[in-house]
């Protein structure tokens, strides 16, 4: 196996850990809390949203990262991502806004 797909499945394996960290703390009801159309997904969609303008202000305009072109890389690379991530929660977020309410009927 490639670094990358080791670093995957590494990745995946820490989700699942706290997910089910989260089942034992919560309860199995935790994901309805932060669905797509929550309070919690739109609670994580401004989080992002205000951890990319931080990065932008803060690390961008710093003058240790302006001097330096692998730092600045990075740091731009960070807020781009945090942006693409943005986009993509926002997508599916507010298309479950119009989504008819779930019932928990078969």
């Amino acid at each position: 196996m490639s670094i990358d797909v080791n670093e995957t499945l590494d990745r995946e394996q820490t989700r699942q850990c706290k997910a089910d960290e989260m089942t034992v703390d919560h309860g199995s009801e935790w994901r309805e809390q932060f669905a797509p159309g929550s309070f919690g997904c739109h609670e994580l969609l401004d989080r992002v949203n205000r951890a990319a303008e931080q990065i932008e202000r803060d690390l961008l305009n710093h003058p240790a990262c302006i001097a330096s072109a692998d730092w600045y890389s990075l740091a731009d690379e960070a807020a781009s991502a945090l942006h693409k991530l943005y986009q993509r929660i926002g997508a599916v977020h507010l298309d479950a806004d119009h989504m008819p309410p779930r019932t928990n009927s078969p």
